[in-house]
């Protein structure tokens, strides 16, 4: 009788201890394989199932994604280089495993039933399984899903996302190994922009200190901005409107509305008047002929007068109580 009270006693420390042996083999095995790798375990459906199921002392995160060209999933072959990246890190960081945390990663194709089971109609999908026994357990061992909505595809909003999620054990830090490719293309870039602009410069810069090209420059950019281009792309207004007498208007009225055609229009006008005045400046007074220069005069003060006249019975329609005007509008 005492004999078989003892074996009772014994039996549940004998079946508890397999237990516990039976997860920590596997785990075990599994970051013997994280590290030989050098980042995430590949898994299939059926070592899912294994590394999941309870009682389960340690914490597990799967990557659910599909690398395969035909499903079109570009957010998963960005971030798999990340997330590989970042499993290589924390598992060389703990490499005596205080953490006890797995990295995985399941493709659709080795991993349907999965994706089935847990029904998922998008990639990538990030689940982190916790311990359901030991310190840092929790009971009901559901998983937690990392949010891909905001279409993160680095390694460091992960990082910090899993630090949260385990606050009580060890978090490697993943430091971002430098891009030499990017910088040698970087620094190839600025000796060749320097070797052309020192072989280019006897040509470029008499256009460049150009006076009369900086002249017209200018010239164009203010046209384009008193005429009210910049409020065009601003408010996106009409090129033109109907009248409501089957007609098309070309101004609007009123100081806050206008039409893409009325803005070149008024440009056409101020680079006329602009023009005429630089000729009345520059260009009459030296001409050798009196006569000429007498008419030239004329002609451009003529030009001068009819677009102000122009333009002001534009800003009539603009303004309806503007009370001036000029010949002949």
């Amino acid at each position: 009788m005492k004999v078989l009270q003892a074996l009772t006693a014994l039996l549940p420390l004998g079946v508890f201890g397999a237990k516990k042996a039976a997860t920590g083999d596997r785990f075990q095995t599994y970051h013997s394989k994280q590290l030989s790798a050098g980042g995430p375990v590949k898994i299939d459906d059926k070592i899912y199932a294994e590394l999941t199921k309870g009682p389960r002392d340690y914490s597990i995160t799967v990557l659910l994604t599909a690398l395969e060209a035909r499903f079109g999933c570009n957010l998963c072959n960005e971030f798999q280089p990340e997330w590989e990246m970042l499993g290589k890190q924390w598992a060389k960081g703990d490499r005596n495993a205080e953490g006890r945390l797995l990295f995985t990663t399941l493709d659709f194709l080795d991993g349907k039933n999965t994706f089935q089971s847990l029904q998922m109609q998008t990639a990538p999908v990030l689940l982190l399984f916790p311990p359901t026994t030991g310190p840092n357990a929790k009971p009901d061992g559901a998983p937690v899903r990392f949010d891909f909505s905001s279409g993160t595809n680095k390694a460091e909003p992960i990082h910090s996302w899993l630090s949260r999620q385990l606050p009580s054990i060890p978090h490697p830090q993943f430091v971002r190994p430098i891009n030499f490719l990017k910088i040698g293309v970087a620094i190839t870039a600025v000796l060749g922009f320097i070797t052309f602009a020192t072989v280019a410069a006897p040509y470029i810069l008499p256009v460049i200190q150009n006076r009369n090209l900086w002249a017209a420059v200018s010239l164009i950019a203010v046209l384009l901005f008193t005429s009210g281009h910049m409020f065009n792309h601003i408010r996106k207004v009409p090129y033109v409107s109907g009248d409501g007498k089957g007609g098309v208007s070309y101004f609007a009225g009123g100081f806050q509305n206008q039409f893409g055609l009325e803005t070149q229009i008024v440009a056409a006008m101020y680079g006329v008047l602009s023009f005429a005045t630089i000729s009345l400046a520059l260009k009459v007074p030296r001409m050798a002929d009196a006569r000429t220069q007498q008419i030239a005069v004329f002609v451009w003060g003529g030009v001068i007068l009819g677009m102000y006249s122009f333009l002001l019975s534009v800003f009539r329609i603009k303004n309806g109580g503007y009370p001036f005007w000029l010949p002949p509008f």
